[in-house]
């Protein structure tokens, strides 16, 4: 049975049997110091507004906010060590761990977390690099984040290398004609957009992450019917991705709305619900 769960993560976490997930991914609070949110927006014909469809004028109206929270933490590692900690107690010796991220703690979670798992469990640091977006006039434009990728034994854990996903060559004539008709594998920059505002895998939940980054890290990391464990899950855009890979899950969220949302979403998927 899938479950979702409105909790607390820290506090549900210790009801989760010692070895008992075969594969975590989180997409954590990036302490932006700022309230992250999404907006409902009303297009509706004004006078005053900008010209649109059938030649009227349209005026865009706020008629509320989807999923939202506050994203600001006066000490962040203290708030996500023991979180970390249960996620490394709940994980299968066979395990694995991703951890989504930004440049503003990435250092910081990195070296605690080689504190839990040990820093030769560290195996790879990777990049999902977009596009859209505001640019900086002042700065190199930020427009990546950081998925620190751990293992519970460096010896032993699950990796499925046939399933990482290939891309064409930038150069298919220096591959040759069967290399290229292939495509090489991703190695550890992912190129692909954020989730569309018209795109019909939009939620509507601030920072929802797109399904096509977070298959890779399934499909890889774990076999059909393994358990998959989401402590941060927001708008359950993991659990859809498992639900797909005939993977089970539990996903676990603290927001109200981002439980509703989940309720709805994965509704298909045989769910159980906790608050």
């Amino acid at each position: 049975m899938n479950k979702i769960i409105l909790a607390d993560n820290l506090e549900y976490l210790k009801t989760i049997p010692d070895g008992y997930v075969d594969l975590i991914y989180t997409d954590v609070p990036f302490n932006s110091k700022k309230v992250q949110k999404r907006n409902k927006i009303k297009a509706e014909i004004s006078e005053t507004g900008l010209e649109g469809f059938g030649g009227n004028r349209y005026s865009r109206n706020t008629t509320g906010q989807y999923g939202s929270y506050n994203d600001n933490f006066d000490d962040y590692i203290k708030f996500l060590r023991p979180r970390m900690i249960e996620v490394y107690r709940v994980l299968k010796d066979t395990g694995s761990f991703y951890l989504h991220i930004d440049y503003r703690e990435c250092a910081y979670v990195k070296v605690m977390l080689d504190e839990i798992f040990g820093r030769d469990n560290f195996r790879s640091e990777l990049i999902w690099s977009f596009d859209f977006g505001g640019i900086s006039r002042n700065n190199w434009t930020n427009k990546h984040n950081n998925i620190l990728f751990y293992v519970k034994n460096k010896k032993h854990y699950t990796f499925n290398f046939d399933a990482i996903p290939r891309i064409p060559y930038l150069a298919p004539g220096l591959a040759g004609k069967e290399k290229a008709a292939k495509g090489k594998i991703v190695k550890s920059v992912f190129w692909h957009t954020i989730v569309g505002t018209n795109s019909k895998e939009k939620q509507g939940y601030a920072t929802q992450k797109p399904i096509a980054i977070l298959k890779p890290f399934i499909e890889v990391s774990s076999n059909p019917g393994d358990l998959v464990l989401d402590p941060f899950a927001g708008a359950g855009s993991l659990g859809e991705a498992c639900g797909e890979l005939n993977r089970q899950f539990i996903m676990i969220d603290n927001n109200p709305q981002a439980f509703e949302i989940m309720k709805k979403r994965l509704s298909k998927y045989n769910i159980q619900t906790s608050q």
